[in-house]
């Protein structure tokens, strides 16, 4: 089979096809057909390099998170899913055995992981971690939906918000900023999110953004919210996280999933305390999220965003655009 592998972890013309054998399924095992991958800003840094998961000793890598496909093959002991099944699968990787294992939620495991090997023709899977898909919900809509829409909709619970409530999402045209204005918009929550471009803050309004801020100067920013929100989704991380906290209401709470502007904050500790304001880390979330997310596509409560589609022997492009920040939403790669 093919497989789009990291040669080198030098950015996109790092990115090469090659041959590998044809998976086959171990114990708890199935094997997918891919027919769509999504790619993540976590590809990019592996393939940039700036992972500490992945060095030159790996070579050739084969990432890719986000699988949507058919099941080919499953070993004897698989009873959930059979050959035929059309799935997509959860990428967390977790012990089982921890506190966090036994009682939940699932994304706090000692020892969480992802699973990688997405960006191929074939790709074998722990079978208990394939979500089915309903009629109706194709692969390439599905695949966008395990890193981002899981990522954000966790966000968007660990900060408690209900119908009427006011969020700011910095960076609102990426993949967790999409997603988390389109969920927000299903939920009844009102949304402030910027980007640097006004044609892609204009796509993001077809999809539920309520407010734009063209700007990406921090002063800006802030001069443009005039009112604090209940909560920021914080997908960025460097300075928009002291930016966040400065407009988050009394008692608000900021959710920070990523470092993609700079892998260290500061913050104001006198307003931290004073203003009884939470800021709380999350990372991905639950298989039961990704079932939900998979149950409200079906049930058309929301369509994710996909800005383009490459094959797989185009792989390379897909992360030169991701790298480029001009799409808005996923950019999936199909078999």
């Amino acid at each position: 089979m093919r497989a789009a592998a990291f040669t080198d972890l030098t950015g996109p013309d790092g990115v090469g096809i090659v041959d590998r054998p044809d998976p086959e399924p171990e114990r708890g095992d199935a094997v997918v057909d891919v027919e769509a991958c999504s790619i993540n800003r976590h590809d990019l840094w592996i393939l940039e390099g700036d992972s500490a998961m992945v060095d030159a000793d790996d070579l050739p890598f084969v990432s890719g998170l986000d699988v949507a496909g058919t099941v080919r093959e499953v070993a004897p002991d698989v009873t959930d899913v059979e050959p035929g099944d059309r799935v997509v699968l959860c990428p967390n990787e977790t012990c089982g055995s921890c506190r966090f294992c036994r009682e939940g939620p699932e994304n706090m495991c000692e020892n969480f992981s992802l699973y990688h090997g997405g960006l191929a023709e074939r790709a074998r899977v722990t079978a208990d971690r394939l979500v089915a898909l309903p009629d109706g919900v194709e692969a390439t809509t599905a695949a966008a939906l395990p890193t981002a829409y899981v990522t954000a909709y966790r966000m968007l619970r660990r900060a408690d918000l209900a119908a009427g409530d006011r969020v700011f999402v910095p960076g609102a045209t990426g993949g967790v900023g999409v997603a988390a204005v389109q969920l927000c918009d299903a939920l009844g929550i009102e949304t402030v999110g910027t980007s640097r471009s006004a044609d892609k803050l204009d796509r993001v309004r077809e999809v539920g953004l309520d407010r734009g801020v063209e700007s990406a100067d921090i002063a800006e920013i802030e001069a443009a919210i005039d009112e604090p929100v209940d909560a920021v989704v914080n997908h960025l991380g460097g300075e928009y996280s002291k930016l966040g906290q400065s407009v988050l209401r009394r008692g608000g709470t900021m959710v920070v999933c990523g470092r993609t502007a700079g892998g260290t904050s500061e913050f104001d500790v006198a307003d931290l305390f004073l203003a009884h304001k939470r800021i709380v880390g999350s990372t991905m979330g639950t298989q039961p999220d990704l079932k939900r997310l998979v149950e409200l596509v079906a049930d058309d409560a929301f369509e994710p965003v996909i800005d383009d589609t490459y094959p797989l022997a185009e792989t390379g492009a897909a992360f030169a655009a991701m790298q480029e920040r001009e799409s808005v939403g996923k950019l999936v790669v199909v078999s």
